[in-house]
């Protein structure tokens, strides 16, 4: 088995399923998914080399309304409800 380093400190993983509901909602003109908004922070990314990795999941099951479920993998007991419109720096900030 090979190993592949990645320089993570912890990942969020952000429901797709939600994020498709929504049908953006976040960003600067309210049209980007969270996900997507969320990589563009500093600190946040896709790739190995980012501080904290963003992926997005197929469904964590919860399904809110006009809202995308969140977790935080540091903090596997305490799942995020973030409203459509919210201000993802802010969002960003409470994962620092």
């Amino acid at each position: 088995m090979k190993r592949a380093k990645a320089q993570w400190r912890g990942a969020v993983l952000v429901c797709a399923k939600c994020s498709k509901k929504v049908d953006g909602g976040f960003g600067p003109k309210g049209k980007e998914r969270l996900a997507k908004a969320l990589r563009s922070e500093p600190g946040f990314g896709k790739g190995r080399k980012a501080d904290m990795g963003v992926a997005e999941v197929k469904c964590l099951g919860l399904c809110p309304k006009n809202a995308v479920a969140v977790v935080d993998t540091r903090r596997p007991n305490e799942w995020l409800v973030v409203p459509a419109g919210m201000d993802v720096a802010t969002l960003a900030a409470r994962f620092s």
